[in-house]
């Protein structure tokens, strides 16, 4: 039996897929300790961030609540004496900086509640599994058949969403191996409210396919098994296209009913008996968010439910086929090359080339070489009945969430070119380029400067050696002495001396100056500071 919580009316509950980041701003020393000022930022807004204060001893108890998972995680170490040092501390902050990054970084670490409840305490205080206990109490009231066994703690990675092993009164020891159709795990009961959701299915022992490929014990914490196994080992060929085809009929089977699914992993998927059955379907339905969104919103050619479906049906065969999920989406080499058949399907769904030009349909999929022979137990016609109204609410639902995807993409997209455009400008490159563009701005400036200087001084020098006008009435012009007598008029200022004789522009003379020479010698002196300047000079205007 699962739990899921649902939103009270006027109160938006978190989408826990959204990756938090965290960086170490400051630290300050307080008595005989050092306090980290955390910022902590959710999704890419910056706007949505907020500041956390952790000493050593919190970094410390995250660590030892995570050493679980089998993963030795970069914690720097104690230090008793001199610990209250400048240098220490600067020394001490870089290495907190680093096991946190390992921790965001890590897809199955960042999203478990301790991790949650460590950069985000507002949110994450809550008992959840007194919550869930409590309402299920209330929902069984009504049905007295239902008794619960114990939680089973930690067996999935959704912080809002319980597990709990039940019996029925009336049959204790039956298992129920009930299935109103092939290839999705049957719901035996379920109910909703304003507040949450209860939904009721058998119980496998054997586990889930995630368990089978890792070959851990199903009832373990999801950390232990998952996190670092030791023995995961990809499966047999024959497994695969098995599976495979049997899991692609159970997607075609949901989208050809109008349902959208979305939540397609390992985890999800129950065998038994040889059969793959899909679980957790009604996840889609309730509006919770997908375990691979983070993925799927980085690529935009993926904005439909079907192809979400087909990305994430890529990388469960990636999981079955080498024992562990890819790395990074896209995909372009694989490791010891399987059968040339799961190759292509691979290549169809996760290399480059797939992610920007688009991917396969289900249907598409099923008549692949890989899937195409595979002979099925269930050979009949499958096909779920939608009544209409219920069709049109799911037709509604699916595309609130197509575009809301999109929209999401949008905007990662653009944060994603913002984050090109700032490093760009900021690279060492670049502040190279701007220096140099400000010193060849700063010469020619110069440049023009002297030459208004020069233009000035000519037409000083011009208009003082021409005589000046007369007439009977004006008076006796000054003599012959006084005239040679007056100071001469400033010479013009040497050009620079990176010109050489050949590519100098010619003198200007006073007829320049009257005329086009101004604007001759400005182009010539523009055209040099450009680095433009032909060696051939033009003969001046008169």
């Amino acid at each position: 039996m699962s739990f899921r919580e649902k939103p009270s009316p006027g109160r938006l509950l978190l989408d826990d897929t959204v990756p938090l980041t965290a960086v170490i701003e400051a630290s300050q020393n307080l008595q005989s300790h050092t306090e980290y000022i955390v910022r902590v930022q959710r999704g890419v807004s910056s706007e949505n961030s907020w500041q956390v204060i952790r000493r050593y001893s919190d970094f410390d108890v995250l660590n030892s609540s995570l050493m679980v998972c089998g993963i030795s995680l970069p914690l720097p170490p104690k230090k008793l004496i001199g610990n209250m040092d400048r240098e220490f501390i600067a020394e001490r902050q870089r290495g907190l900086q680093a096991f946190l990054d390992s921790i965001t970084q890590h897809p199955l670490l960042s999203s478990s509640l301790m991790v949650k409840k460590f950069l985000d305490p507002n949110n994450y205080s809550a008992n959840y599994t007194e919550i869930a206990l409590q309402q299920v109490s209330m929902f069984f009231r009504s049905d007295l058949k239902w008794e619960v066994l114990e939680p089973l703690k930690d067996n999935g990675w959704r912080i809002r969403k319980k597990y709990f092993l039940i019996k029925n009164k009336e049959q204790p020891k039956e298992r129920y191996l009930l299935s109103w159709t092939p290839y999705v795990c049957p719901l035996l009961f379920s109910s909703t409210s304003e507040s949450s959701a209860l939904l009721i299915r058998p119980f496998s022992e054997r586990g889930s396919l995630r368990d089978h490929i890792c070959k851990v014990k199903p009832r373990e914490s999801y950390l232990k098994k998952y996190c670092n196994p030791k023995k995961s080992q990809g499966l047999q060929l024959q497994d695969v296209k098995l599976y495979g085809r049997q899991i692609l009929e159970g997607l075609k089977l949901l989208h050809d009913g109008g349902v959208f699914f979305g939540h397609l992993h390992a985890s999800n998927v129950i065998v038994d008996d040889g059969v793959c059955r899909l679980a957790d379907v009604e996840n889609g339905v309730l509006g919770v968010p997908s375990a691979l969104r983070p993925a799927f919103t980085q690529l935009r050619k993926i904005n439909t439910t079907e192809s979400i479906d087909v990305f994430c049906f890529g990388r469960l065969l990636y999981e079955m086929v080498y024992g562990r999920p890819p790395d990074a989406v896209p995909v372009d080499q694989y490791p010891d090359d399987p059968d040339a058949a799961v190759v292509s399907v691979l290549q169809s769904i996760l290399s480059t080339e797939a992610c920007k030009s688009g991917m396969p349909s289900v249907s598409q999929l099923i008549r692949t070489p890989l899937f195409g022979d595979v002979q099925l137990q269930h050979s009949e016609k499958l096909q779920i009945k939608v009544p209409s109204r219920l069709r049109e609410a799911l037709r509604t639902a699916k595309e609130s969430l197509e575009r809301r995807l999109q929209e999401e993409q949008r905007m990662i997209h653009q944060h994603r070119r913002l984050t090109r455009a700032q490093s760009h400008h900021g690279s060492e490159g670049e502040r190279k380029k701007r220096k140099s563009l400000a010193r060849k701005k700063s010469r020619q400036s110069a440049y023009e400067n002297e030459e208004d200087v020069s233009v000035r001084n000519n037409n000083n020098s011009g208009s003082g050696a021409s005589s000046p006008p007369t007439c009977p009435s004006s008076p006796t012009p000054p003599s012959t002495t006084e005239a040679l007598t007056a100071p001469p008029p400033p010479p013009p200022p040497p050009l620079p001396a990176t010109l050489d004789s050949s590519s100098r522009p010619p003198p200007l003379t006073s007829s320049d100056a009257a005329g086009g020479g101004r604007s001759a010698l400005l182009s010539s002196i523009q055209a040099f500071s450009k680095g433009k300047l032909k060696r051939a000079a033009a003969a001046p205007a008169m």
